[in-house]
């Protein structure tokens, strides 16, 4: 299959087994693919923002796999947003701190947080 679109992939580089196995599907499918520059010790901040954003401007897609924490990824998806393009979430890490903090409110006294954790400690 001859495809012409070309598919940028952003993420934390903690991912980047999964991107490149992604990467791997979509050249099969005739996709043209960018994954993330991995070695930066060349480069200076400003520079890898540069490097990512020509890799994002050439993409007609740009497919995302974040960690809910890194801030180069959340930059990324900026730039992916102010230029227009079609952003798809591939993968979206589900442990966060932010899902800790609405479930220790869920607690709704620190009696409960300390049941919780004698409970664990007899297991």
């Amino acid at each position: 299959m001859n495809n012409n679109k070309v598919i940028a992939i952003i993420g934390s580089i903690q991912y980047l087994d999964k991107m490149k196995n992604y990467a791997d599907e979509l050249k099969k499918k005739g996709y043209t693919v960018h994954l993330p520059k991995t070695d930066f010790d060349d480069l200076t901040e400003l520079e890898m923002c540069i490097e990512n954003l020509k890799r994002i401007k050439e993409a007609d897609e740009v497919h995302v796999f974040w960690d809910q924490r890194s801030l180069g990824t959340v930059f990324d998806l900026g730039m992916s947003f102010a230029l227009g393009k079609k952003i798809k979430v591939v993968y979206l890490e589900q442990k966060t701190f932010a899902n800790l903090l609405r479930q220790i409110e869920a607690l709704k006294s620190f009696n409960n947080y300390m049941t919780l954790i004698n409970e664990g400690d007899k297991k």
